[in-house]
Order: structure tokens, then sequence, then C-alpha cells
């Protein structure tokens, strides 16, 4: 489990909106819906921070965008899933130190199949906020290189959002079993993908490099460290990269929603630099924490 992602007692008496407001020992979805019947959904993940919500706007582009190419019907306006996360927070009372797990799924089937046509109903919306702090801590990741490669395009493409996640699930059961946090996962050619969760960057002679966005997500965090490394004129580059030179890296990192910017100790077995968190990642993360109000949207 990841370091911190732990269960959090607070949690247990919150509100959840599945379609509407409800207790959340009471939200479910039917049997019938899609995310059930065939992992037919999208998803985001959001963080709260001091009563704004980070990169807002940039996650709701991208799960409208995922709900357009998987064709959903009747999707619910930009405004009303706005209105949606910010009436769950104040419902709860929630302004910091929150992470929210967005998902809109196709819907409600008329009966079970996999047509999209027997879906009739419309999307179903779910607003799931948890306080729920960086989940991976300050330790430094134990990584494992999975044998489950990411997806490729030609297959399913990773810039769709959805919640079919099992080849990272199958990826993370192999990072359990060897005591690591996460596993690294490669591309249909060998290269460095990204992680079950998360993406990568390495830094090799004070080059920022991460794996061009082919077959992995191009992470929100992602893109906002490339815009930091622009800021702070650090060079960097998108690139093939291998396992070689990921072992051979002076550092390594992570970025996502739910851990930020997370440094990597070991990979394999094999120390990254000298298994300490490197200067790079250490201004990289400090610049991120201290701009996030300037990407951030506050709770109404």
């Amino acid at each position: 489990m990841s370091k911190l992602n732990l269960p959090d007692p607070r949690n247990e008496n919150t509100l959840v909106y599945v379609n509407g407001l409800m207790a959340r020992k009471d939200a479910k979805v039917s049997v019938l819906d899609s995310v059930v019947q065939g992992g037919d959904a999208v998803w985001e993940g959001l963080r709260v921070y001091r009563g704004k919500i980070y990169q807002l706007e940039e996650h709701l582009d991208r799960l409208l965008d995922s709900a357009h190419i998987l064709r959903f019907a009747n999707i619910p306006s930009r405004s009303e899933i706005r209105n949606a996360i910010f009436g769950t927070l104040k419902a709860n009372g929630m302004e910091d130190g929150v992470h929210i797990r967005l998902t809109l799924s196709r819907g409600l089937k008329s009966t079970s199949g996999m047509n999209p046509d027997l879906n009739t109903f419309g999307c179903t919306l779910i607003v799931l906020p948890e306080y729920k702090g960086f989940v991976y801590g300050e330790d430094g990741l134990k990584l494992i290189t999975s044998s489950i490669r990411r997806n490729a395009p030609a297959y399913l493409d990773s810039k769709i959002h959805h919640n079919n996640l099992l080849n990272n699930i199958l990826a993370k059961i192999e990072s359990n079993y060897a005591g690591a946090d996460d596993a690294l996962m490669l591309d249909q050619n060998g290269f460095l993908s990204e992680t079950n969760a998360t993406n990568i960057f390495l830094v090799r002679k004070g080059v920022l490099y991460t794996p061009f966005a082919d077959a992995c997500l191009p992470g929100l965090t992602r893109a906002r460290v490339i815009e930091i490394a622009q800021d702070l004129d650090l060079p960097l580059q998108e690139k093939n990269l291998s396992m070689a030179e990921m072992y051979t890296a002076d550092e390594m990192f992570t970025t996502g929603t739910m851990g930020a910017l997370s440094w990597v100790k070991e990979v394999d077995g094999r120390l990254i630099g000298q298994g300490e968190k490197g200067p790079i990642c250490s201004r990289l993360q400090e610049y991120y924490l201290q701009t996030v109000d300037d990407l951030a949207v506050p709770i109404p």
C-alpha cells in the first residue's frame, strides 16, 4: 500500500454525490450501471488546498474530452459538474487536505450488455471527497519494473482518462508482492512509460527528461512541472528513455495529483543517484507548492 494511503476516520460520516447527495455509507451505483458492467466511465482526481480546487478547469477539460471521445450521451454540463463538486465540499465543510475522486460513467443500462445503445438514462456523476494527504510521504519511493506493458495507442489510447485500469492494477499487484511502493511500466518497445499511478521524470547532468506521452497519460501535474522548468530555466527534454538511463540517473521523481512530486530512492534494487532527494526535485517541489494558488479555483 502507498505509504500514506490509509483510511481517515474523518471520512466515515461524510456526504457523497451520486447524481445527488447521500451519506457515504449509502453511496452506491446500480448493478446495471456502465461502470459496473464494463468499467465504462471516465474519472479525475482533484486536490483541495486552502479553500481552492487546484487545476479544476484543466481537470474538467480532460473529463469532458474523455466523455466525448467515448461518445457518452446526455453528458452533464460543465456548470452542473462544478456545482456538484462545490456543493459536496460545502455540505461536508471540506476546505483543505482533501482529495476528490470525480467519476462520470455512461450511466444506467436498460438491461445487462456491452452495447452503449442500452444506455438510455443519461450519465452517472460521482463526487467522492476524502480527507487525504499526499500518499507517498517524503522517505523516497521504492519501485520495481513491471512485466505488464502500458497500453499503446493502437490498443487503448492512454489520453482517454478511462476507468479500465486493469493493466495498471496488474502492475500494482506485482509491486505489492515485491514489497515496493509502485511499479514502473514500460511501453511496447521497452522504453519507460510511467508508473501504475504517476508520470515520471529523470535528471541527468542537470537536464530534466520525461518520456514522450505516447503510451502514458500526459498528466496535469506533469504538464505543470514542464511549465515550472521553463519558469526556472531548467533544460527539459521529452524522449524515449531506457531502463539503463533510469538506473544511472542522478535523480528521479514521480508526478501526479495524489502525490504531487515524489522522489524515487531506488528501482529494481538500484539506488538512483545517491539514494537521496536531489536538488532539482527539491527546487521543483518547492516552487510547485508555492504556486498552487495561481492555478486554483476558489470554492464559492
